[in-house]
């Protein structure tokens, strides 16, 4: 897949990034589906390779499964659609099936066993090829005060895009 073709969107992927966030898809070792909020990523190249970088904090169940299993999807929600993101992003998947509660069809990727959500727009499916723990010593005071008082530091999943579905017809949705 041609790399243009990747980031041919990404000023509608970063839009959505920062405003209602987009759909991280995790699995677990026994199938299970689960989706995650994320309001920081990057879409970029890193090793001439296309990539999303996402961060997940330790506590977080979407965390524990994407150590399990080195995959996640990052999906973008077209309008409309926006309750799944605000769901999402304050019910946790230990407690909670959120595809039952929000009655949302997901199946597997294309290339990865993370799950996808047929209606978006633009989906990316990743494999973690690296990952780094944010260092407590390296993050600026303010910054730890206000973002990280209970120490949760981020994890940053570095995946390569091994798939990416770009629905050209309902791009205009986002």
């Amino acid at each position: 897949m041609p790399m243009e073709h990747i980031f041919r969107y990404a000023d509608r992927v970063y839009r959505h990034l920062n405003d209602e966030g987009l759909l991280l898809g995790s699995v677990s070792r026994e199938g299970r589906f689960n989706f995650m909020t994320v309001g920081w990523g990057f879409l970029g190249v890193m090793w001439r390779m296309p990539c999303f970088i996402v961060a997940v904090r330790p506590s977080r169940y979407t965390y524990r499964l994407i150590e399990d299993t080195g995959v996640f999807t990052v999906n973008i929600l077209p309008k409309g659609m926006e309750g799944i993101a605000s769901y999402c992003g304050s019910v946790s998947g230990r407690e909670r099936d959120k595809l039952s509660d929000l009655k949302i069809k997901a199946s597997k990727g294309v290339k990865v066993d993370a799950p996808i959500i047929q209606d978006c727009p633009i989906i990316y499916e990743c494999v973690v090829r690296y990952k780094f723990r944010l260092e407590r010593d390296r993050i600026p005071r303010d910054i730890l005060t206000t973002i990280y008082p209970s120490d949760d530091l981020h994890t940053l999943y570095l995946g390569e895009i091994v798939y990416t579905r770009i629905d050209e017809s309902r791009v205009d949705l986002l």
